[in-house]
């Protein structure tokens, strides 16, 4: 009888010190492979295996395309690059970024709930935004199990945290539970019960594994008033049970908070550009007013004046704009993480809590 032997691991900010204290509990013989996937810049390069080798006793490799994963042994998602399990191996894809990310955590823990059921479990450790909660939902229909650091302990709650808010989580533990809880899970036998895949999941992983079938079929969900960060495309409104997404036609994906936090970011971008518009103009049309007095032409010259002080008028306002918008995220994060807009009034509680 099978046993849960795929452990599939996902961080962010503050993820490379929970998992080296993960890894740092995990015996040489475990009996389940770990796939892991951290955030990291696609442009440089990546020492992450060093260092989860150097933090336990299980050797730590970057995952090649087409191997297969062995007990025993960590896979870690290397730069711009997705991990994903497809037919028994691992597969990596340039596909769409999720949630602005490439690796991100989600298209890993889809198509390993898809790969291999119930045999799955899923950890989501520290992070900012919602990476990992679509994954998570996917492993849980699919018989797996569902696991989560303690926001408490970790260093960013944010991931933990939107989990528990929006996904069924089996456990929510320190991280050094974590590891006893994921030893006794490799022992345990589960049933070969495939439940039937639903048809989000299979579209998803398709667009994941990039075999071009995004080419002919439409993206999920419904159209929505947004448009994609990424691509300018429209943006689909996606809901996976209770949970709200959004993935445009090419394939880039967002949850809400990581959406919120892109269109800041391009909001921020074009008030800038509008400041120095603004600010340009205004220099112009003082120089053409001094021009003008010059050559005597003072009518022309009060005209600049005039377009002049309009043009730092409207500068001041950009830039009092730009204050307020940048305190007011200053502000937001010192009072905590963002909100998971799917089911804020309520939230998951977890059958086993350290």
């Amino acid at each position: 009888m099978p046993t849960r032997d795929l452990f599939v691991i996902g961080a962010s900010a503050g993820g490379v010190e929970a998992l080296s204290q993960l890894v740092s509990h995990l015996p040489h013989d475990l009996a389940a492979a770990v796939l892991v996937v951290l955030h990291i810049p696609q442009d440089r390069p990546s020492v992450l295996p060093r260092i989860l080798s150097a933090a336990g006793a299980l050797p730590a490799t970057h995952a090649k395309g087409g191997e297969r994963a062995v007990h025993g042994h960590l896979y870690v998602a290397p730069p711009g690059r997705h991990l994903l399990v497809h037919d028994g191996t691992l597969r990596l894809s340039s596909g769409p970024k999720e949630g602005g990310h490439r690796p991100a955590i989600d298209p890993l823990f889809r198509t390993a709930a898809r790969a291999a059921g119930s045999r799955v479990v899923g950890v989501v450790l520290s992070g900012s935004l919602d990476d990992g909660t679509a994954g998570l939902v996917s492993i849980k229909q699919l018989g797996g199990i569902c696991v989560v650091q303690d926001p408490n302990e970790a260093i960013c709650g944010d991931m933990p945290r939107n989990a528990l808010q929006n996904a069924d989580v089996d456990h929510c533990l320190k991280v050094a539970s974590i590891a006893e809880l994921l030893v006794r899970l490799s022992r345990e036998q589960v049933a070969d019960t495939k439940r039937p895949h639903n048809q989000l999941l299979e579209r998803e992983a398709r667009i994941a594994l990039d075999d071009g079938s995004q080419d002919v079929t439409p993206a999920p969900g419904e159209p929505s008033q947004f448009s994609c960060p990424a691509c300018g495309g429209v943006l689909n409104e996606i809901h996976d049970g209770d949970l709200l997404r959004f993935r445009c036609r090419v394939g880039h994906a967002y949850g809400p908070d990581a959406l919120r936090m892109e269109q800041q970011s391009a909001l921020e971008g074009a008030l800038w550009a509008a400041l120095r518009a603004l600010e340009e103009q205004a220099s112009l049309a003082r120089r053409l007013a001094v021009r003008s007095r010059e050559l005597k032409q003072g009518k022309t010259a009060g005209r600049f004046d005039d377009r002049a002080t309009a043009a730092e008028r409207q500068a001041a306002i950009v830039r009092q704009a730009l204050r307020h918008g940048l305190s007011s995220s200053v502000e937001s994060e010192e009072d905590g993480p963002g909100t998971a807009p799917a089911k804020p009034a309520t939230a998951h509680r977890s059958k086993s809590q350290a």
